[in-house]
This record gives structure tokens, sequence and C-alpha cells, in this order.
């Protein structure tokens, strides 16, 4: 682990793989997560530097020390991460989930600081309107409840190890009994590393108060989209209308795989990442 503080005083934890490789890829995890969720793509591949920060606000990172952490907030956090990493060449930015909306927003922001930007599970239209949409809705006073009980009740509501399970099984596809056993233990050590309820809660607003549709216009870097085949937060034909409307956008759909692209199909979407990146 490496830190760094950001201008607002945030300490911001990272982890760099491949440090001796010369193009660099910017990971950016989703909601609720940390950089251990990316580490199975980064792991297949080893051609490039691999930098994946914690999200202020998750994991070892500190939460933005003013601001709320909005899409304005990330996408800032994003523009100082990269001028502090001082690299060479504009890195390739790469975005899963919630981490898509901050890496198309950011791309449409600042095309001149990547060279390509890559988003797997992309979340490509609104929230409301996917397959789950009732779900969405049930999250969305499950959050809000969380905002509203004291702290120390609210932290045991919103880490309750039930009902992370629950959120679990709604996203495995696998049946591989052994991969599901893993998805769960991950999201059991992980998807509660917050640091307190108002950090989940504004994470939350923004995540569902924003998509990729409101930038797909606007992107001019090439861009790859990996999409999954049973993804119910975005249904394929809302993805494949997404990647109709920017010609520098290609769409990549891997079978039999939900929104769990990085836990379940890691090598697939690895070996896109390549051809893309080679292209």
């Amino acid at each position: 682990m490496e830190t760094l503080t950001l201008s607002s005083g945030t300490r911001l934890a990272y982890w760099q793989y491949n440090k001796n490789q010369k193009k660099t890829i910017v990971m950016i995890h989703g909601f609720r997560g940390t950089h251990h969720g990316l580490l199975k793509i980064a792991q297949q591949l080893p051609n490039y530097r691999i930098i994946v920060p914690d999200l202020p606000g998750f994991g070892d990172s500190m939460p933005f020390a003013e601001q709320t952490h909005s899409l304005e907030s990330y996408i800032d956090f994003v523009d100082e991460f990269i001028e502090a990493l001082k690299l060479n060449t504009p890195p390739i930015l790469l975005g899963h989930s919630f981490g898509s909306i901050i890496a198309s927003h950011f791309a449409a922001s600042f095309p001149e600081k990547m060279s390509k930007l890559i988003l797997i599970n992309p979340i490509g239209a609104p929230a409301l309107e996917g397959p789950r949409a009732m779900l969405t809705r049930l999250a969305i006073m499950y959050y809000w409840l969380g905002k509203k009980l004291p702290r120390e009740a609210a932290s045991k509501w919103l880490a309750n190890p039930a009902i992370v399970r629950i959120m679990s099984l709604t996203m495995a596809k696998t049946s591989d009994k052994v991969l599901r056993a893993y998805i769960h233990d991950q999201h059991l050590r992980y998807f509660s590393n917050f640091t307190n309820p108002k950090v989940v809660a504004e994470a939350f607003r923004a995540s569902v108060s924003h998509d990729v549709s409101q930038t797909v216009s606007t992107i001019t870097v090439p861009t790859l989209l990996i999409a999954g085949e049973k993804d119910d937060i975005t249904p394929l034909e809302k993805q494949q209308l997404l990647a109709s409307k920017n010609p520098r956008m290609q769409l990549k759909v891997i079978p039999d795989v939900g929104h769990l692209i990085h836990y379940e199909k890691p090598v697939e979407a690895a070996t896109l990442i390549e051809r893309f990146l080679q292209q």
C-alpha cells in the first residue's frame, strides 16, 4: 500500500503492480467496493503498470475532508490523483460499475488526461429503469434508513451480514459452488469497509443519480465497454444502445455472467482488454 494526501487533506491509499511496465492502467472500483475487487483482473495484465486506489471514504482511504461524496468530488479526486502520479504519458482509465460512471464523466471532462477508456459492467442507463428497478427502490429505502439512524445503529444496519449476503446472492450468476463461496466471502470482507454511514449514503446517491449515458455523446477517447450477458443492473439491450451512440465505443459481451465480471470472468475480461489496447 502507498499513500498520498490530496489538497483537501484527504489521505488516499492506493496499490501498484508491475511498476516497471511503461503503459499504465488506473482502475476505479465500484460502490462499496475497495481495490480488492479489481485484483483478479489486474493479475491477468502483467504487461501493464496497474494502479488501483481505494475511493475516498472506502477501504483504507479517508473520506473527503469537507465536500460531499458526490460524483463531482470523485471526478476531482481522479483528476488530482492522476496529476499526483506524475506519469510520463496519459494513462488508460478503467472503471467498474459505479467506477464506470466516475471514469466516463472524467473522460468527458478531461479527454486529454487519458489515452483510452475501459468500462466494465458500465451503468449504461438510469438505475430505476433497469429490470431490477424494484430492488433499486428498496436499496434507496435501505440507504435512506441508514442515513437517518444514529451513527452506531446505522453502521450496524448497513454492514448487516445477512443483508450483504442477500446482495451478494442477487448479483452472483455462477453455478460454481467454490466461486460462489469466494464471492460471498469477498463481499462479507470488503463490502462494509467504509468510513461511516454518511459516506455510504452520499456515494449511493451519486451512483443512482448518474449513469454513463449522460456523457456517451461527449466522450472522444477510444472506449471499450465490457458487459455481462446477464447483468440485471444495466440489461444488454441498454448496453447495445449506449455503444451505438458513439462511433469510438466498442461493446464486448461476456456470456453467462452478470454484474460481477471482475470476480466471475476476470480472465475473459483481461483478454478483451489486451486486444483493445493492442489495436
